[in-house]
Formats: structure tokens, sequence, C-alpha cells
């Protein structure tokens, strides 16, 4: 890590993520180097490797900043919300994800490799928020399902977890993907993120 101050490192960080963020508008995972991204900072490429050292590992941190976004975004909903119904519950967590496209679309990418490319130090940072987010998800459960048992407040987070890698995939298709499943005569309803995941919800809080 190069001398200097911690804002400045710091700043530096983020106007690599940011370079990574918007890339990735245009260009597919496979497509972004970190040369791409070095040509799109106000310093040199080699500098990128004084942060990070993979192109994986900023992608992680992309991540990491998506999770404590949402977590900003739940954490804002039991502040405004005392109480909500199940039903409520399900269409303020949906339309949190609605917001929160970046963070499903990298969720939908090899998370194993991703993770594996990374250094112990960048993946205990990132893991760290993926904690929180959990946390939060349970807080939101405690908070709004007080007379929900600890079992089933669990098996919410153990199924919508894993549930939402998928989101992504099942709710943004390109033409190709659309005309494949038609031409397969596959009977599929294409949702919205915010249809998934409601009724995801809904049918974990079921009685």
């Amino acid at each position: 890590m190069p001398k200097g101050s911690p804002e400045l490192t710091n700043a530096r960080k983020e106007e690599i993520i940011n370079a990574c963020e918007e890339l990735y508008k245009t260009m597919s995972f496979k497509e972004i180097t970190i040369k791409e991204i070095g040509e799109t900072t106000s310093f040199t490429r080699t500098s990128i490797y004084n942060y990070f050292q993979t192109k994986e590992e900023i992608f992680l941190a992309l991540l990491q900043r998506e999770y404590e976004l949402w977590v900003a975004d739940l954490n804002g909903i039991m502040e405004k919300n005392a109480a909500l119904s199940k039903d409520g519950f399900a269409d303020k967590l949906a339309r949190s994800l609605e917001k929160r496209k970046q963070l499903l679309k990298i969720m939908s990418m090899n998370h194993y490799d991703m993770e594996s490319s990374s250094r112990p130090e960048r993946l205990a940072e990132f893991k760290v928020a993926y904690g929180e987010s959990l946390n939060t998800v349970m807080r939101c459960l405690e908070q709004y399902f007080p007379d929900m048992p600890v079992s089933d407040k669990q098996q919410f987070l153990y199924t919508f977890f894993p549930f939402m890698f998928g989101i992504y995939p099942y709710t943004v298709v390109n033409e190709k993907q659309r005309t494949a499943m038609e031409e397969a005569g596959v009977n599929y309803v294409f949702m919205t993120i915010y249809e998934i995941t409601y009724n995801c919800a809904k049918c974990l809080l079921k009685d």
C-alpha cells in the first residue's frame, strides 16, 4: 500500500471502484480488465495494484459497497416503519432490492471464483458487509415478527439469501435469451425484480 493519508487511499479506492462500475454498465465481467479500468482513472494503471491485486478484488469491493447500501436501505425501513404486516414487509424488502440492481447483477456472476481470486484481507472486508446484511434482515424479522420462532427466522435467511443469487438472471433477459426460450417451447413467466422478490418473501412468511 502506498504512503499517504487514509483519505487519499479511500478516495483512490473509490475512484477505481467507480471506474469498474461505470464500465460494467456497457461491458461484461469477462471483457473488463485492469487495463480498461486504469484508463478511466486519474492515475496510472500500475497504481491500481497498490490497492487491488486482481480484477476480482475490485468487483468484490463493488459488491461490498452494494451490500452496505442495501443495509442502509433496510435500516431506513426500520426507522420509518415501527410495525409492518407480512405483506408490508415483503413489499418493502422487494422495493429495497429493486433499487439494488447492481448488487443482484454482480451476485449472479461466478461468486466462488471472485472470492477465490481475492486476498484473505479483502475477502474478510467483504464478509463483514455480507454478514451485516444477514444481521440486518434478521433484525427486521425480529422487529416486525417478534412471535415468529427463531428457527423460522433462520429458515427465512437461509432460503432468501441463496434465492437472491438467481433474481437477476431470472428477471433481466436479452432478446436472444427470450427468443431461445420461445423457440424451445419453455412456458416461462417473465417477472420483474420486485415481483419475484415480493412473491418469495410472501411465501417464506406464510404461517
